[in-house]
């Protein structure tokens, strides 16, 4: 009894309890991976902020990463919330291992550099899922499961609270205080602030290593037979492999001839075409595989992807800038 209501065991086992639980720790699921996003967003803000406050010429762009919508990051983390419980453990174990074999073939072919602050933008829903993933896979099982996820959640809300505040204090002060050379925070992102795109680099792989070993437990377990297995696995690397091919050479050859919009707007299409490829590369795979409910949650997860990307939109622009 203590498994199928972990935050409430004394009471009796009414109808309909042991969903109310389910839907509990998913809905906390959720925030602990929007809450993941929210990091990330927030760190890469500051770093781009410090990069335009460098540069005389990127004032405009300065401005438009500082603004604040505070309602805004509310409701984005609301979504978030919702679409990540919606989500099953299936979808959004094939999103995390389709994300990480594509991170993998892009860097590996286009290398490091002017693309890895775009790449982290198109992490956000995948680093949401693989965080899901990862506490549907540690915590399967546990006898206080609800309260383990309750515990998390805390602990993520406390450190996207504190990222957002460092993102908002040097949107606001960073340029003053950095002059004055009185305020720590600032002081210390004058000095080592080139390194946040590789505390992210580390964290993340930590993170999308723990969630693909926790994404092959989940999907695995569905397959009876190992020729069932292989009828399923075989695609996604060809996949991302085509997906790599289609990306690459539509943006190699413009890179040097169009002008700085066109180049934007060409960049910002193709990410929103590379999404609806993707999910329909995963919509077709689990026509054949899949259950009903996996489709669904497939345009779930189509509109999560879209989501965070019209959401970072003006972080979008400043990395296609840099």
């Amino acid at each position: 009894q203590s498994k199928m209501f972990p935050l409430g065991s004394w009471f009796p086992a009414l109808p309909g309890l042991a969903w109310g639980w389910t839907l509990l720790d998913a809905l906390l699921q959720g925030l602990v991976g929007a809450c993941a996003v929210l990091v990330l967003c927030s760190l890469l803000k500051v770093y781009l902020y410090i990069q335009c406050a460098n540069n005389p010429e990127r004032q405009a762009e300065k401005e438009a990463i500082a603004a604040q919508r505070p309602l805004l990051e509310l409701l984005h983390v609301l979504v978030l919330t919702g679409v990540l419980a919606l989500v099953g453990s299936r979808v959004a174990a094939l999103v995390v291992l389709e994300f990480s074999l594509r991170a993998v073939s892009t860097i590996l072919s286009l290398g490091k550099g002017a693309h890895s602050s775009q790449l982290y933008l198109l992490c956000q829903y995948s680093l949401g899922c693989g965080v899901s993933c990862g506490l549907s896979f540690l915590l399967e099982g546990a006898p206080h499961r609800s309260w383990n996820l309750a515990l998390a959640a805390g602990l993520a809300g406390l450190l996207a609270l504190h990222t957002r505040r460092l993102a908002r204090h040097v949107c606001t002060l960073y340029e003053l205080h950095s002059r004055a050379r009185y305020c720590g925070i600032c002081i210390l992102l004058l000095a080592a602030g080139h390194g946040i795109p590789r505390l992210l680099r580390n964290a993340l792989a930590l993170t999308f290593a723990v969630a693909d070993l926790a994404a092959v437990e989940l999907i695995n377990r569905d397959f009876l037979s190992t020729g069932e297995a292989m009828r399923f696995w075989t695609p996604l690397p060809i996949c991302s492999t085509l997906l790599l091919f289609y990306i690459v050479p539509t943006v190699a050859p413009q890179c040097h001839v169009l002008t700085e919009e066109s180049r934007q707007s060409t960049g910002r299409g193709l990410v929103f075409r590379t999404v609806v490829v993707r999910m329909g590369g995963l919509f077709i795979l689990l026509l054949t595989v899949g259950r009903w409910t996996d489709i669904l949650h497939i345009f779930v997860s189509l509109l999560g992807e879209l989501w965070c990307l019209l959401r970072s939109g003006v972080l979008l622009e400043s990395c296609w800038r840099q």
